[in-house]
């Protein structure tokens, strides 16, 4: 039967956000056979490698501790001080050990799903006393999974503890008749080597564990196919909302740009099609700007505010075309404009002149020099 459209089954991959958001609360695939394994198989090579130095300091302690002259045991001071050089032989004896161990304690964690630190997944969870779910772990199928696997290492660890037992049985046996310091360095031996074994069978609940968490961590990040629109709907946006974004988006854009067109200098304009407000700041030493350019709609009312603020509004079609195809809003208009601008702001600073009554009428601009590659014709 065809899958509904609901999306009940979780058929879906999960997606980057899916796994991002997991892993920041710290659901990651976890074995804790691997650092079993790990721990235990560093353990015992630490203990094999460092097998000789450690009886050897075991033999100082144990002959510094039962071979006592008389004054060293009527003397409070000296007992203390005996104390406290076992206790240094037995930690550098030992510091190779504990720092294999605390190496491996690391690494196996993190080799199964890298470096993790969450505060989500430390933070109490106080549904977990609810007996109601309890129950259910109980009897789930991981739980399931889990007495499995503790009855497979205790078997495993079973057989290969009596195997273990029957090659090294003469070894054993022989301890007890080798004198005291042979026998010390003997026993280390073999049960760096019988743990190393047993260990080693330990890989084989591993290399089924570690397949199965991973196994067992996607299916819980699976998604329906409803989870995977609805996750898309809420990163991207719908349509109608992203669509009502931009339009307020631009609403706001055009209003900043009609608050400045009364700071313009001069309104060029088509003069119906289009409109650019262009603004010079001599003080600033750059070139003039464009502070407003709209068409049609939006280039009737620039027209509009320039007329209300007694900005002057000057008709150059070819003018206007260039620098509204080549000039983004507030920035500098094209080098190409420049001498053909600077006579539209020389015949508008000498308008002015003349409407304040300081100078003569200029005569009327014709022919503004505009390079061919920024022509745009009707």
């Amino acid at each position: 039967m065809a899958e509904s459209e609901s999306g009940a089954d979780k058929s879906e991959e999960p997606t980057e956000k899916r796994i991002r958001e997991s892993r920041e609360k710290g659901q990651l695939a976890r074995s804790r056979e691997l650092n079993t394994v790990a721990v235990t198989l560093g353990g015992i090579g630490g203990l094999l490698a460092s097998g000789g130095s450690l009886a050897g300091s075991l033999m100082a302690i144990m002959q510094g501790s039962f071979e006592l002259s008389r004054e060293t045991l009527l003397d409070e001071g000296a007992m203390v001080r005996l104390l406290m050089s076992s206790g240094m032989i037995a930690l550098e004896a030992i510091m190779p050990l504990l720092i294999v161990l605390l190496l491996v304690s690391i690494i196996g964690p993190i080799s199964l799903g890298g470096w993790l630190f969450s505060a989500k997944a430390m933070a109490p969870k106080f549904s977990r006393m609810n007996p109601g779910p309890g129950l259910k772990r109980m009897f789930s199928t991981k739980a399931l999974v889990e007495l499995l696997k503790a009855l497979g290492k205790f078997l495993v660890v079973l057989v290969v503890a009596l195997a273990v037992l029957s090659v090294y049985q003469d070894d054993l046996l022989s301890i007890a008749k080798q004198p005291l310091d042979l026998a010390i360095m003997h026993s280390v031996e073999v049960v760096g080597w019988s743990a190393l074994w047993m260990a080693c069978g330990l890989i084989l609940i591993a290399a089924v564990d570690v397949p199965f968490q991973l196994w067992d961590n996607k299916q819980k990040l699976m998604m329906t196919k409803q989870e995977v629109r609805d996750e898309y709907k809420e990163s991207e946006g719908k349509p109608e909302v992203k669509s009502r974004i931009r339009q307020l988006q631009r609403d706001a854009a055009q209003r900043r740009m009609m608050q400045a067109v009364p700071e313009a200098d001069v309104v060029i304009t088509n003069p119906t099609h289009f409109a650019v407000a262009l603004k010079y700041d001599g003080s600033k030493g750059g070139a003039p700007m464009l502070v407003a350019k709209g068409g049609d709609f939006v280039a009737l009312k620039i027209r509009e505010i320039a007329n209300e603020h007694q900005v002057t509004v000057l008709e150059s079609p070819a003018l206007a075309r260039a620098v509204y195809y080549s000039t983004e809003l507030d920035r500098e208009i094209p080098a190409g404009l420049y001498l053909a601008v600077a006579q539209v702001l020389a015949y508008v600073y000498q308008l002015r002149q003349y409407r304040s009554g300081k100078g003569k009428r200029p005569d009327p601009l014709s022919n503004l020099p505009i390079p061919p590659d920024l022509r745009r014709d009707e």
